[in-house]
């Protein structure tokens, strides 16, 4: 079954705890959470006290996305602020089995994330200890940007050594999802599905939800 993550960049901050209330009674499967540090990305979103505060107001898994340079230092104040899953960029990191092996220690899933312009090859090494790989379809840092059609390859390319390796991460695809392109991310084999305006700007988001969930 196909997973969807509203990913919460694109709702309404004003109103943040109805927000979620209305994706949540959608039936969405987890919350996708964004922060950026204005460094490896040219944004600035938010940090460990509002994922706390988040949490307070759902019990849907929330997936903290760090684009920031240094993952290390903050990854267990997102753990112990509420996030369940935290995905990590391939870009900043070097020693990534430490890393991986710090989150899993708190009790979190641990997740890499790569951008357009990376090979998908830098993966090989790493996909047996890791639980969710995050392909992003645009330049991250903001959000509302048109999908980069060359992510249908990378993901075709984990799935295969997915089964061929017997291997059992979750593909995830963030950036420009909507319901023309999510037919063919399922079948190139995305597990997740996250999506921004897609949901937030529709009038009817269950009805959203329910769409790309049904469309595999």
């Amino acid at each position: 079954m196909i997973k969807i993550a509203p990913s919460l960049l694109s709702c309404d901050f004003s109103k943040l705890d109805e927000e979620i209330k209305d994706v949540e009674e959608g039936l969405a499967d987890l919350l996708h959470l964004d922060v950026m540090d204005g460094h490896f990305v040219p944004n600035i979103t938010f940090g460990p006290v509002i994922v706390k505060a988040i949490r307070k107001l759902t019990k849907l898994p929330l997936d903290v996305h760090l684009m920031i340079t240094e993952p290390d230092k903050y990854a267990r104040d997102f753990i112990e602020n509420g996030a369940d899953n935290i995905t990590f960029h391939i870009e900043v990191k070097k020693n990534f089995l430490e890393l991986i092996g710090k989150i899993k220690s708190l009790g979190c899933r641990a997740g890499i994330s790569l951008n357009p312009e990376t090979p998908i090859e830098r993966l090989d090494a790493f996909l047996d200890k890791i639980d969710v790989v995050l392909v992003m379809s645009v330049n991250p840092g903001f959000g509302g940007q048109n999908f980069i059609e060359q992510s249908y390859q990378k993901i075709g390319y984990l799935k295969k050594l997915k089964q061929k390796r017997n291997l059992n991460f979750e593909i995830a695809v963030d950036g420009g999802v909507n319901i023309s392109n999510a037919p063919k991310l399922i079948e190139a084999g995305v597990d997740i599905l996250i999506a921004g305006t897609t949901i937030f700007n529709a009038k009817n988001r269950k009805n959203t939800i329910n769409s790309l969930r049904m469309l595999q």
